[in-house]
């Protein structure tokens, strides 16, 4: 399909046809790839690519070996319908955010940030054939809505992962860029990610999987955040912090909320509850970290969770600010790590 197909593991046992042509490349510390060629299928260019790349997109499934096309449904994409690596294995950052708007914002941000496109210019949805997600590509940096809560937003990284694995492409960068609620912070402070935890304060993510509970990482990349901390401190237009983020199930009960329709605690304990929250670390509550953290981390991306806080969960649940305030809160994650994206690229082109 394009690529050598990428399995992995530290600690998963690797499977692959017993025709086939294995080769070990050594990527970073603690990951060891494995390509598997079909007998007689490995050309000059994937000998070259096996021996240049320094970190691939991985996939942990032996089953897409033998897939003759695989369908990227939801994205309206396959395979056997386009050429991935000749549509996207330019890419190098990926910016993920809940809604289609945000992302073509964005989309059209980093063009004018970059130079690179005429930002006025309309941006074709590449997934039109589809309701579900929407995606944009500018330049190297492709832009993907994922919807809300974890559900939604696995879906989506399942075949964005697909995608850059076929599409060959390497040394991706992934961000999601969203909203958050604060805890004891000011309205307008972005949150860096720096562990996701879930509604018990535990860096963790369960999924249930053939009817036993799978628990995974949600570690996020530490250099990159701290990258991010230092872009935010050179712009020196809002503050910046590192600190954990809680990923809840739910936008109401889940976060502890007292507006909902259902709501079987009191104001003590809601306050109670966050300040519990807040000795353990967390910064800020949102919907979909923990499974974006996880499932990066198994695909080998370096990943990072850029949030900005609309309001301090411990004043109140309800959005007061102005339409105007609220939109130029969102625009921060969009300002930080574009202007990440443009330093990136331009030591890349210095070097």
């Amino acid at each position: 399909m394009g690529c050598p197909d990428l399995l992995t593991s530290p600690g998963n046992r690797e499977t692959g046809s017993e025709t086939a042509t294995h080769r070990q490349v050594k990527v970073r510390p603690g990951f060891v790839l494995r390509l598997v060629y079909p007998e007689g299928k490995m050309n000059s260019k994937e000998e070259k690519w096996s021996e240049s790349c320094s970190s691939p997109v991985f996939v942990h499934n032996p089953h897409l070996e033998g897939m003759k096309d695989d369908i990227l449904y939801h994205f309206g994409l396959g395979t056997g319908t386009h050429d991935l690596p000749a549509m996207f294995g330019d890419v190098k950052f990926v910016c993920v955010g809940g809604s289609p708007w945000r992302m073509k914002s964005f989309t059209e941000y980093i063009a004018a940030e970059l130079s690179i496109e005429d930002p006025k210019s309309e941006y074709p949805n590449i997934c039109a054939g589809t309701d579900r997600y929407a995606m944009y590509k500018v330049g190297p940096v492709l832009s993907v809505s994922h919807g809300m809560g974890i559900p939604s937003i696995a879906i989506m990284l399942h075949e964005l992962i697909k995608l850059l694995h076929h599409a060959c492409c390497t040394d991706v960068t992934i961000v999601r860029i969203g909203t958050s609620g604060g805890i004891g912070l000011e309205p307008g402070t972005v949150v860096v990610t720096k562990q996701s935890m879930d509604a018990t304060f535990l860096p963790k993510f369960e999924q249930v999987i053939l009817g036993r509970t799978v628990v995974r990482n949600t570690d996020l990349d530490p250099s990159l955040a701290e990258e991010l901390l230092q872009c935010s401190k050179e712009l020196n237009q809002f503050e910046t912090v590192i600190g954990n983020t809680m990923c809840t199930l739910d936008f109401y009960e889940g976060q502890a909320r007292l507006d909902g329709a259902f709501c079987s605690y009191t104001e003590k304990d809601k306050q109670d509850y966050l300040n519990k929250a807040s000795e353990a670390g967390v910064c800020n509550i949102e919907m979909e970290s923990s499974v974006f953290a996880a499932m990066c981390k198994l695909s080998g991306l370096r990943a990072a969770v850029v949030c900005v806080t609309l309001l301090d969960r411990l004043k109140g649940d309800q959005l007061s600010n102005s339409p105007e305030v609220l939109h130029s809160y969102q625009q921060r994650p969009q300002i930080l790590v574009g202007n990440y994206i443009k330093k990136q690229l331009k030591k890349k082109s210095s070097s």
